[in-house]
């Protein structure tokens, strides 16, 4: 019988891949926590919507919206991701050993989602609460219409950063080919020197605090303006 620390291994190649996001649903229940994952070969889907403390451990890359609407596991892709990695997270924490592509982690409320190379356009858009942190660089459109959370870029920023940005904190060590409507540079003040610090340590990055910028809204785009309250 599996115990708790059993470490389950599944090959893609043999098991098919609704039956492999089954188990994860069910270990919420009981059974092995940790798992690796063999032979993903790209597939779409990968550890979608796991509800527990897993520990999953894909070993190669992945295709569209891996370890989307994941909760509370740890899932560590071994290689590239597709689009949508981590889409709609709520907790836990996903680390891409690889690159990323479009959309990484949009519209997630929460959790970490760690990029070791570059992720591709529209990294973090809508993003809700999640904290993003990319070591390589980042595409145009990251950002688009963050809500709240953090992202931090080690290396550069494609063009329209933080468009229509809301109160997401946006950090960037490297260069920023443009800005979105209504994203500016802001100062770095000491509880985002905090922040920042906090994210490069607990994302493993080698980056000072000292080399990066902040970005945010000019809050120019709001419908509501508290000098017009009394009109409401």
């Amino acid at each position: 019988m599996a115990t708790a620390t059993d470490i389950e291994v599944v090959d893609l190649a043999v098991t098919p891949l609704r039956e492999l996001n089954q188990r994860l649903h069910d270990a919420a229940s009981g059974g092995p926590r940790s798992w690796r994952i063999v032979n993903p070969n790209g597939a779409h889907a990968i550890a979608v919507g796991i509800d527990a403390e897993l520990d999953v451990v894909i070993d190669g890359h992945t295709g569209y919206y891996a370890a989307g609407m994941n909760k509370h596991a740890t899932v560590t892709i071994e290689g590239n991701a597709g689009v949508g990695v981590g889409e709609n997270i709520m907790s836990g924490r996903i680390h891409v050993k690889g690159n990323a592509s479009q959309a990484c982690a949009a519209t997630g409320r929460g959790g970490l989602v760690v990029v070791d190379g570059n992720a591709s356009s529209r990294c973090g858009i809508s993003m809700k609460g999640v904290e993003i942190v990319v070591k390589g660089d980042i595409g145009h459109m990251s950002g688009f219409m963050a809500q709240s959370g953090t992202l931090v870029v080690c290396g550069d920023a494609g063009d329209a950063l933080g468009d229509s940005i809301y109160e997401t904190h946006i950090y960037v060590r490297g260069s920023v080919q443009g800005l979105g409507a209504d994203c500016i540079e802001k100062e770095l003040k000491e509880f985002h020197r905090a922040e920042l610090g906090r994210l490069l340590e607990a994302a493993g990055a080698d980056a000072k605090v000292d080399d990066f910028r902040r970005y945010g809204s000019a809050r120019q785009l709001y419908t509501f303006n508290i000098d017009n309250a009394g009109a409401y």
